[in-house]
């Protein structure tokens, strides 16, 4: 039961931190933040997403 938990949590984290790094690649951003962003994430996969959550660019919004 524990390893099934811990395997679904850890896709959750996969898929927020792909979902993070999309929205990081189309944001308004410079060049160099996206990729400083992009980093932190590929990095602290959790810590980073937290960041990124609180203080990240934000993706273009689909008028």
């Amino acid at each position: 039961m524990g390893s099934t938990f811990n395997g679904l949590v850890g896709l959750i984290i996969l898929a927020l931190d792909i979902w993070a790094i999309i929205s990081v690649a189309r944001s308004s951003s410079s060049t160099g933040a996206k990729i400083l962003w992009i980093v932190l994430i590929l990095l602290l996969p959790v810590v980073g997403l937290i960041i990124w959550a609180i203080a990240g660019p934000r993706g273009n919004p689909r008028v």
